[in-house]
């Protein structure tokens, strides 16, 4: 994977998307002469998947001086346990004390999204997910989910900003629209077809006019080897897709001789509807996530000063001192 370019624009680095208390901190602090060096641990508050390095590290080299810093980090997509310590950064308060909720927020947010999308890939086994988040999250963090979503181990995403983020190819299925206005899905996809690379599979979406069953025959018939495949996004209203539907298509399109046709599923689709699809070994050949990713709660983060000026110390109920960290690397 390339190094992602993350933006951190000027309302970051002056502090006005952080809480207002630590520009009240700082200003406090400069009118005191009080500067220390101390030394920031954070850590989740829960078990789950590191994501948010990349764009905290950005946010740092624009930020920390060159001399007298030192960051140890857990790497971007590290399994990391509740109460580890996934960054240590070593500065001047007066430097870093304006970045500590960001910092967390950042961690927090893309970390939820890395979780949510390991728990989809883990109940997938061998089948790919691919992220599909545009209508299920606000536009300026689509491709920071399209990001996590990757570390966390989905194949694709669907937005063009958030593949060049995450150095992917962007994937996408046809949407019902064109089908819609076309009148027919075989001349929706024969359209498809003229005017689109040829490097973009040709995917029938089905359920928009006739039965699924009935639809992917009559799209595999008219274009034979040069489908690719299926796919179903069968609202609730219909009764959903279901095991046996997919079951049935894969028993039509086979004894017609399409064995080489997919079927892919974008409809409804998390960790349990994917894991109760494996468990009664539907034929599927990859799902599509949406909501399960793009609206997954955020993963917690507490930043905790350890020392001040190299003497340990900690608030009640924390432990002074360097946490004993084996697994981090030094980064900066």
């Amino acid at each position: 994977m390339t190094t992602p370019e993350f933006d951190v624009p000027p309302s970051v680095l002056i502090g006005d998307r952080s809480d207002v208390q630590s520009q009240r901190t700082q200003t406090i602090l400069r009118s005191e002469n009080v500067s220390p060096g101390v030394t920031l641990e954070f850590s989740p508050d829960r078990d789950g998947i590191l994501c948010g390095m990349g764009e905290v590290r950005a946010l740092l080299e624009k930020v920390l001086p060159e001399t007298g810093k030192e960051v140890w980090a857990l790497s971007e997509g590290r399994e990391m346990t509740a109460g580890e310590v996934a960054l240590r950064i070593k500065a001047a308060y007066s430097v870093i004390g304006l970045y500590e909720m960001t910092i967390c927020g950042m961690l927090a947010s893309s970390s939820g999204w890395a979780t949510a999308a390991r728990e989809c890939v883990d109940a997938a086994g061998s089948i790919p997910v691919v992220c599909t988040v545009p209508a299920y999250a606000h536009p300026n963090v689509v491709p920071l989910i399209d990001y996590a979503a990757v570390i966390g181990g989905c194949v694709a995403v669907s937005s063009m900003l958030g593949a060049r983020l995450a150095a992917v190819t962007p994937t996408g299925y046809m949407q019902h629209a064109l089908p819609l206005l076309l009148g027919d899905t075989v001349k929706a996809l024969q359209s498809y077809d003229r005017h689109l690379p040829l490097e973009i599979p040709r995917i029938a979406i089905l359920d928009t006019f006739k039965d699924e069953a009935e639809e992917a025959i009559n799209v595999a018939r008219a274009f034979r080897d040069r489908l690719r495949g299926v796919n179903l996004s069968t609202p609730m209203e219909r009764g959903g897709v279901t095991p046996g539907l997919i079951k049935e298509i894969r028993a039509k399109l086979d004894a017609q001789g399409f064995q080489h046709v997919d079927i892919f599923v974008t409809d409804g689709v998390n960790k349990d509807t994917i894991r109760r699809f494996v468990e009664e070994g539907t034929p599927v050949n990859g799902f599509s996530v949406d909501e399960a990713i793009g609206g997954a709660p955020p993963l917690g983060f507490s930043a905790e000063i350890h020392e001040i000026d190299g003497m340990p110390v900690a608030r009640r109920g924390r432990m002074p001192g360097i946490t004993p960290s084996p697994r981090l690397d030094r980064i900066m």
